[in-house]
Parts: C-alpha cells; sequence; structure tokens
C-alpha cells in the first residue's frame, strides 16, 4: 500500500521525542548567542542520529535515504541548526560512499558513524557558485603527496568538522573544464589546512559557516576520491542524494511553523472568540498544511529514487529540493503573520523559523538553477 513502513513511522516517534526532549529547549538559546548547539549534536550521537545513512559495514546504522531524510525532518522541526548536524555528514560523505576506495571508506567513515568525527562538504568558492567548474582551486601531485591551494566557500559546521570533502581543479588544461577537477579527502589537522572566522547571518546561526583555506595542503596519495578527474561527476551524482534531505530540512521548518501557528491561532482571542474560527485565518491554515504534505510526498519520493537508481532521480531531488524550500517560504512567513505583532517578536519561534527556511533556497544549488535541472532532464527526452 501507499504508505511509510511502521520502522519509518517508529523511527519518526523516536527522532521526534528525542527532538522535543533534547534539542528543542536550546534552540532559541543557540541561534540567540550563534554558537553550535553541542547538546544536539551529543544527542544525537548518543542515540545514533547523527549520522544514520553510513553502511553497517562502516559502523553505521545503514539506514535508507528515506529514514535519513526523516531524521533531519523531525530536527528541523525544532531546530534548524541542528539539523544539519545528519544532513551535512551525508552531504559530506556521499561522495566517499560512491566513489572512493574501499581503503577510504574504511579510514573516514566509521568515525562518522560513531560521532568520533563529522564530514563537510567543499565544493563553492566566491567566484564559483553556481557556475562550480570555474573553481580555482588547485591540486598537484607531488611524489606520494597532493598538494592544494586555494580557498573554499560557504562550508557548513567548517570549524566543527574534522573531515573535508573538497573539489580542485588537478588538470586546468583539460579539454573541458568539468573533466580537469578531482575529489579529495582533507583532515582538518593536515598541515596547510585552516578555517577562516565565522559569517554573519540572517539564519541557522548554530551552524557555523566560514572560509576554509589550503596553503600548499598536504594530504597522502590515497585521499583522493575516485580516478583524477571525476571529481565534478562525484559532486553533482551527490546532489541527486542530499538535495532531497534539504527538502526534508525545508519540511521539518514548515512543519514547526505549522504546529506552532495552529496552536497560537487556537489560544488567541479578538472580538470575542478564537482567532481560529475566522474564515480567513483557517484559509491559511489549510494552504499552509496541504503545501506541506504535499512537499512530504515529494520529498520521500525523491528520497526513493536514489535508493533504486531512478532515472528521474535528478529530476525528482531538484523538484523535492526547489518546492519543498519554496513551501517553507511561505509556510514561515504566513505563520509570522498569524502570530501578528507577536511573530515579529524573539519570543516567540516562527520568526527564528521563517530566517532559517530561507536559505534552503539558496544551498545545495539555488532554486533558480534546479529549474534549470528539471528543464534539462525534461528537455533530454
Amino acid at each position: 500500500m501507499y504508505q511509510l513502513p511502521e520502522e519509518h513511522e517508529e523511527l519518526r516517534a523516536a527522532v521526534r521525542a528525542l527532538a522535543e526532549k533534547e534539542i528543542a529547549p536550546y534552540a532559541a538559546e543557540v541561534d540567540e548567542q550563534e554558537r553550535y548547539p553541542v547538546e544536539a549534536a551529543r544527542a544525537l550521537t548518543e542515540a545514533g542520529f547523527n549520522a544514520v545513512h553510513i553502511p553497517e559495514q562502516y559502523s553505521g546504522q545503514g539506514a535508507d535515504a528515506v529514514a535519513a531524510c526523516i531524521v533531519i525532518e523531525e530536527v528541523a522541526r525544532v531546530d534548524a541548526s541542528a539539523s544539519l548536524i545528519p544532513a551535512v555528514n551525508k552531504l559530506g560523505t556521499q561522495p566517499i560512499l560512491l566513489s572512493a576506495s574501499e581503503e577510504l571508506k574504511k579510514l573516514v567513515l566509521p568515525s562518522i558513524a560513531t560521532g568520533e568525527a563529522s564530514a563537510s562538504y567543499a565544493l563553492s568558492e566566491r567566484e564559483a557558485g553556481s557556475d562550480t567548474a570555474s573553481m580555482r582551486t588547485r591540486a598537484h601531485l607531488d611524489g606520494d603527496h597532493w598538494v592544494l591551494n586555494g580557498t573554499k566557500c560557504w562550508i557548513t559546521n567548517a570549524g566543527e568538522s574534522t573531515w573535508y570533502t573538497v573539489m580542485a581543479v588537478t588538470d586546468p588544461n583539460a579539454e573541458k573544464k568539468a573533466h580537469g577537477i578531482s575529489a579529495f579527502v582533507v583532515h582538518k589537522d593536515d598541515p596547510g589546512f585552516s578555517v577562516g572566522p565565522k559569517e554573519r547571518k540572517l539564519g541557522i546561526k548554530g551552524s557555523p559557516t566560514r572560509e576554509i583555506y589550503f596553503e600548499n595542503c598536504t594530504i597522502p596519495e590515497n585521499r583522493i576520491i575516485g580516478e583524477p578527474g571525476t571529481g565534478l561527476k562525484t559532486a553533482l551524482a551527490t546532489l541527486d542524494h542530499t538535495r532531497p534531505t534539504i527538502g526534508a530540512q525545508a519540511l521539518g521548518i514548515a512543519q514547526g511553523a505549522l504546529d506552532a501557528a495552529v496552536e497560537y491561532v487556537k489560544e488567541r482571542k479578538q472580538f470575542g472568540q478564537s482567532i481560529s474560527q475566522f474564515q480567513g485565518v483557517q484559509f491559511m491554515l489549510a494552504d499552509m498544511a496541504m503545501k506541506i504534505e504535499a512537499a512530504r510526498h515529494l520529498v520521500y519520493t525523491s528520497a526513493a529514487a536514489t535508493e533504486r537508481g531512478d532515472a528521474r532521480a535528478t529530476f525528482l531531488a531538484s523538484a523535492a529540493k526547489a518546492y519543498a524550500s519554496d513551501v517553507a517560504m511561505e509556510v514561515t512567513t504566513d505563520a509570522v503573520q498569524l502570530f501578528g505583532g507577536a511573530g515579529y517578536t524573539r519570543d516567540f519561534p516562527v520568526e527564528r523559523m521563517m530566517r532559517d527556511a530561507k536559505i534552503t533556497q539558496i544551498y545545495e544549488g539555488t532554486n533558480q538553477i534546479q529549474r534549470m535541472v528539471m528543464a534539462r532532464q525534461l528537455l533530454k527526452k
């Protein structure tokens, strides 16, 4: 039948209970102080929810893509910053899972699965955001080591992560720029690696975003992911698997805002009655819930498509990310409206949710890029 298996619903209940008890009480403070959500990191790790996607042979849970989305969704429902712990662990390790040698998988993945380490993903540069093939970070082989030079920006959880999956140009003279890019795994303690100051952001303030620097950064030869020149191919394949997780994050933010709005309008009285009795308010709530439900099905469908190697996985990943993030922005904006003046204050969570929602329309490919990806997939036929 067309429904999630019982084990997925049990997972949702477990993550929601943990999020309500261990993460939600700190969410406002984490945002206000712009600090890493250490309580969430500890709780997620102790419960085994920090990187559920890692296969069992690397000490992981071996959860499927839909399960990973449910974890991210339920954490984002109370704190979007905290949801980036499991989300970015998946983003940082997915290239390794897709293309790395068995030796490299065994080096990196177990420590992330157990929570001893975490991962970040380094693709973007200041002048190479949507146009990733124009990156300037370089890597060259020097004996039995690779040497990296350059700067990556907008790196989520930089400074907190242990491992960094990094894309760099290894053949600047390649006939196609995309064929001259390779992928590497860099450890925070590798010589020549450093991180910059935190960006001052609108939202997800509990998740640090920094530049990372490579100044003759030296790593062992076996830390390349796949063959030289296949890095961008791996990066794009990774996004098919991880764009649904951003959809899941957006979905969780939207659900959290709707839940808060429903509770508030039931209690708020004007003109001698609860404002939940006004048709205008009811129509807003109905539209919010309808869009969330549609987004949820699209996110889960896109995640499942990556599991089975569906030919439409690329289209569905972009559709899920774009639609769910647009819905999150609409729903959180409407939630603030339903709270009225109170919604514009930090006494209630919806203003934080509105600020947090915005980034989901931007990172892992702007929604304009998602629409280009979708259109190209359609026109291939």
